[in-house]
């Protein structure tokens, strides 16, 4: 049986710093927002989302897509067997998925909507949507609640609906820049109520007032979805809310830029001022200090049943997490705000550097 290495032993140590310079080089806002969180939560939730990078690099950059997804199942298998890959992401993740007992079948389901990714797939409902963002998002929500200590049914499916909205979000912001790729993620029921051909308009993709229309009912979804979100977020340990609280708040506001940019998201790139994410970050942090949890109802979509029954099935971690240390919430908060804003600085000059070159 694969005994998990100690939590800040060398190894453990070498391979999270590994990790993270990957998301540090790769997924900054994730490495900025994941400074709110305790470090027993912070250090896990990196190794996660290191393995979740690569696997979505591999995806994106294999040519042979089929292949890509087997070998990611393979290594899938390997860490959950204990023999990872000399990676430092395999290991980390190895070692992470031992000790917070997580469901093998959470990762899998990621790994499955990569897999519909590299394949192309079209979905024709929001039901069908849904039931993609709940494989590439929904499932890493989950595994958030379960470095946290939140087996409840009712928070895990809270925080997929959290994934989801993300996800849409997500979708609703690149429309443009997915369409110029091939990809088409807003679903195709929707374009023909509204008389759009989805491979006419997927080959010469452009902004009309009947677009705009369905990528506001895109993120009109998402708002419902972080709603619901809401009362899983109350419920986390409160050492955790701020962050989980702070990306909440983030990807939200990039739905409202969508709008302000008259939901043009095909002809331009909806982004949010490092002004307005730091009043963001100080409402996490303001919000989750003053919040009291409260009962939630068992309460979860179809989509993401999978999921839930996965968590309810899975044995509890055999061993505590590290021991919560106090909060230090507001410096924190002041010190992210000027990552954020150091971070942005950064693009805004690699943009204007690339922008030169041509």
């Amino acid at each position: 049986m694969h005994e998990p290495l100690p939590d800040f032993n060398a190894t453990w140590a070498a391979d999270i710093a590994a990790c993270r310079a990957l998301l540090c080089e790769g997924s900054r806002s994730f490495y900025a927002a994941s400074f709110f969180l305790p470090r027993r939560v912070r250090e896990p939730a990196i190794a996660l989302y290191a393995f979740c990078r690569l696997a979505d690099d591999a995806i994106d950059t294999e040519e042979a897509a089929p292949n890509a997804s087997q070998k990611l199942a393979d290594r899938l298998e390997r860490a959950y067997a204990g023999r990872p890959l000399p990676i430092a992401a395999d290991r980390a993740l190895a070692d992470v998925v031992a000790r917070f007992a997580i469901p093998a079948a959470i990762p899998h389901g990621l790994l499955e909507g990569l897999a519909w990714d590299a394949a192309g797939r079209r979905y024709e409902t929001l039901s069908d949507l849904t039931a993609y963002a709940a494989r590439v998002a929904g499932t890493v929500g989950a595994m958030m609640a379960l470095l946290m200590g939140q087996r409840d049914p009712a928070i895990v499916a809270y925080a997929c609906d959290l994934g989801i909205a993300m996800q849409f979000t997500n979708i609703a912001r690149d429309v443009g820049e997915d369409a110029r790729a091939g990809r088409l993620y807003l679903p195709q029921q929707w374009l023909r109520e509204a008389g759009i051909d989805p491979e006419t308009w997927l080959a010469q993709p452009d902004f009309t007032p009947a677009i705009g229309a369905i990528i506001g009912r895109l993120l009109e979804a998402a708002d419902r979805f972080y709603t619901r979100s809401e009362a899983g977020i109350a419920n986390l340990p409160r050492d955790c809310q701020p962050g989980i609280r702070a990306a909440r708040l983030l990807y939200a506001e990039i739905g409202r830029a969508v709008e302000r940019n008259g939901r043009d998201s095909v002809s331009q790139r909806a982004f949010v001022p490092g002004r307005r994410k730091a009043q963001l970050l100080v409402q996490a942090v303001t919000t989750s200090l003053s919040r009291r949890s409260y009962e939630v109802a068992a309460s979860w979509l179809e989509e993401t049943r999978f999921i839930v029954d996965a968590v309810k099935a899975a044995p509890r971690p055999h061993r505590p997490t590290a021991a919560r240390r106090p909060q230090r919430d507001v410096p924190r908060a002041v010190w992210l705000i000027e990552l954020f804003e150091r971070l942005e600085r950064r693009e805004r000059e690699a943009g204007l550097a690339r922008t030169s070159r041509y």
